[in-house]
């Protein structure tokens, strides 16, 4: 389960950024319940909805835009140097945050600037990080490995930092999580300068931005399985949305002996304990095939779940749910993000992941605000069954061009010995067990 941090430079990786992402998680619970708090004291919980729908837009919408442009950079320059960069600017951003709130002078139009800061930001790292993954491993047949320890280093921060951020908020402020994520980013700054890193061949540069945008933009939607995933995980990505942008006012809704920021804080963690779990389940698998029925069956799932946490008021109820939610999302996306990385050529690896990054986190403030809007005329509830029954939809379409993909995607496996390794491994098995 573990057989990629093996390889010293994604073992530093591994390690400095899952100190930075709970870091991260900090500041995510924290941005929330502080806009929540703010929009309270000048209106109504209403109009808290709408302005926690339009934080999630502007983090993300960046990505949605630029991230594509950000897959040309990775292509075309240092990807370990461009990481770097991006880590620096984050940390300038968490701490400007947490100096605006520590000194009492935070307003929301400072959390909505720097959020969408942070989203120019985002939108050349997570290409950047996607992307520099196989560059960390230098055994191939570790790549699928790394990529779900990964995903679980990153649901592991997501189910720590929730729950640490509940507890901050209510013994200290918003501010206290803004600095400690400022300082966490200090461990992933370290861990990528301790690297070494093989030489590789320059790459390409003599073609415009917009050509090579072009170029990227044909191969990834003009290959059928390729353009199947991405706009797979999108609907996932859109639907999803709602849980979290409205997770503020569903938890201050729930019967329950914690305060509302406790009970915020440890329903995100319950996410994040499922998506662990998810994530954990992925790493152990040993091969990629098979994700896309994985995938098929992770989005009802989650639907399902989200669904049923609004029709209870028990925080005791609604946890064991937000851990499927958890489960579900992270086998949905990472799935995807796994046989991406697998049916991708290393030369366009960039600007694949680029829209993958687009889909997946870009698309999800359009979700996020239209949820919030929607929210604050029908209720989060109705908005929430509506959001599910689209994950469904979105679903039922994949699987029915599922059979063609796969006559597409086998010759691809058979030629990267994927298919072989899967019989001699299921022959081990059998002569195991006799």
């Amino acid at each position: 389960m573990f057989r990629a941090l093996r390889h010293r430079n994604f073992k530093l990786f591994f390690l400095g950024q899952g100190l930075s992402l709970i870091g991260t998680w900090l500041t995510k619970v924290a941005t929330y319940w502080l806009v929540y708090q703010l929009a309270k004291k000048s209106g109504s919980t209403v109009g808290a909805a709408t302005i926690l729908g339009l934080v999630a837009f502007v983090s993300n919408a960046p990505m949605f835009c630029l991230a594509s442009f950000g897959g040309v950079l990775v292509d075309r320059f240092n990807r370990h140097k461009v990481i770097i960069f991006t880590q620096c600017m984050s940390t300038i951003q968490s701490a400007t945050l947490a100096v605006l709130t520590l000194t009492g002078r935070v307003q929301i139009s400072h959390v909505i600037g720097l959020a969408l800061f942070q989203g120019f930001i985002d939108a050349l790292d997570t290409p950047a990080r996607q992307a520099f993954i196989i560059e960390m491993v230098d055994d191939p047949v570790d790549l699928a490995n790394a990529i779900a320890l990964h995903s679980s280093m990153f649901n592991a921060a997501r189910l720590i930092g929730p729950a640490i951020g509940g507890l901050l908020l209510a013994r200290f402020s918003a501010g206290f999580c803004f600095g400690i994520d400022a300082v966490s980013y200090l461990a992933v700054i370290a861990g990528l300068l301790a690297m070494r890193l093989k030489p590789r061949a320059p790459r390409r540069k003599g073609k415009h931005v917009l050509n090579d945008l072009k170029e990227g933009f044909k191969y990834t939607f003009g290959f059928p399985p390729l353009r199947a995933i991405l706009l797979l995980v999108a609907g996932m990505s859109f639907c999803s949305s709602a849980l979290g942008t409205l997770m503020p006012i569903l938890a201050a809704g729930m019967r329950s002996s914690l305060s509302e920021a406790a009970t915020f804080g440890f329903l995100m963690a319950s996410i994040g304990v499922g998506a662990l779990g998810g994530a954990m389940y992925l790493a152990s698998r040993r091969t990629v095939v098979g994700l896309s029925r994985v995938m098929c069956i992770a989005a009802p799932l989650f639907g399902g779940a989200m669904s049923c946490i609004v029709l209870t008021h028990n925080f005791y109820i609604a946890v064991p749910l937000c851990m499927i939610c958890g489960f579900g999302q992270v086998t949905h996306f990472a799935s995807g993000n796994t046989m991406l990385q697998t049916l991708t050529e290393d030369t366009m690896r960039g600007r694949v992941m680029s829209f993958f990054a687009m889909l997946v986190v870009g698309v999800s403030p359009f979700g996020a605000l239209l949820a919030g809007w929607l929210s604050s005329r029908w209720g989060p509830a109705l908005v929430i069954h509506i959001y599910a029954c689209v994950a469904l939809v979105n679903t039922l379409l994949f699987i029915r061009k599922l059979p063609a993909l796969r006559l597409i995607v086998r010759p691809i496996y058979v030629k990267k010995g994927i298919i072989p390794e899967v019989a001699m491994a299921l022959a081990m098995d059998e002569q195991e067990e006799r």
